[in-house]
């Protein structure tokens, strides 16, 4: 009997380590934030009255097995003078399902049968959410979009509503033996997973290890001057009674000319392994080389390795 993995996240970050890791011996469980309102997400979600599926239609896509010219028109873009400019192709078709089905998670379910997906895929609500998000400065923003543009130190993250969690989620999180909080956006790809009450007294009720894959660059406005003890505290602020067990980071010694790239280009920076703070909160590291570069020269994780550490992880506790 394969162990259970939950893994918390949106966008590209916990796409890239589901690339990797539906090929290993394990039950997977993704739980995709829908708060998304930018782009074509954001105008489809206000069109017609639904959750965000952008970050759904990247997750499964990255879990199917189908093959890559497939992959590739589900996240086809157009690009055109009509409404349909910007519109990614499986953007589309979920929100075809959704008006055939009127339930997220059975468009999902369909859209995971059409592509082979052999692993679950959950949004945490079937509501349409508000982030929101307070600065230092008492400032409040309304929105992801915005708060991602807005570059004012976050105090906190919050919904407009309280969050109704899916029940397949909550009961996900129930029977984990791991809990995996992957990289992407700190205040806009993971923290919108846990801020909902229900999720918060399921993970605290939950015996599974609570893992962190930590970003490899600081954020602007959200995660500037960050080390990877930092990124850890603010999960554990929001996890409340529970506390991040292990943290992988990346060693990785990255050229020169690539951080410059980083500091001109996004004002990003390395994120720094804080050895003495790690050691302080009680967190177990594993550190390892996990970023290469891609065709466009921007660095990422490497799939496999990252998944080779996280099944390794698993098998011991």
């Amino acid at each position: 009997m394969h162990k259970k993995v939950v893994v918390f996240g949106g966008g590209t970050g916990i796409s890239y380590l589901l690339r990797g890791l539906k090929d290993f011996p394990v039950d997977i469980t993704a739980i995709i934030t829908v708060a998304d309102n930018g782009r074509s997400t954001g105008r489809l979600s206000n069109e017609f009255n639904i959750p965000a599926v952008g970050d759904i239609r990247q997750v499964i896509t990255n879990l199917s097995e189908v093959k890559p010219e497939i992959k590739e028109l589900m996240n086809y873009r157009f690009k055109t003078y009509s409404d349909f400019d910007g519109h990614a192709l499986g953007n589309l078709i979920l929100v075809g399902m959704h008006d055939i089905t009127g339930s997220l998670k059975d468009s999902i379910a369909c859209l995971s049968e059409l592509l082979d997906v052999r692993h679950k895929v959950y949004p945490i609500s079937e509501e349409r959410l508000t982030l929101m998000a307070e600065t230092i400065d008492g400032k409040i923003i309304e929105g992801e979009e915005e708060i991602t543009e807005n570059r004012s130190i976050k105090k906190r993250i919050f919904y407009k509503e309280e969050p109704t969690i899916t029940k397949e989620a909550l009961d996900a999180v129930g029977e984990a033996d791991l809990i995996i909080f992957s990289m992407g956006s700190l205040y806009t790809s993971i923290l919108p997973n846990i801020i909902g009450k229900e999720m918060r007294k399921a993970i605290r009720n939950s015996k599974a290890k609570l893992m962190y894959i930590c970003n490899a660059m600081t954020q602007p406005g959200e995660t500037d001057n960050f080390g990877v003890s930092d990124h850890i505290k603010i999960l554990n602020k929001y996890l409340d009674k529970r506390k991040i067990d292990v943290v992988i980071a990346t060693n990785t010694q990255i050229d020169q000319e690539i951080i410059n790239k980083y500091r001109r280009k996004e004002e990003k920076e390395k994120v720094v392994i804080d050895y003495e703070n790690i050691e302080e909160l009680g967190v177990e590291l594993i550190e390892a080389d996990l970023l290469v570069l891609d065709e466009s020269k921007t660095l990422k994780h490497d799939s496999l390795m990252l998944s080779t550490i996280v099944f390794s992880y698993l098998m011991r506790i």
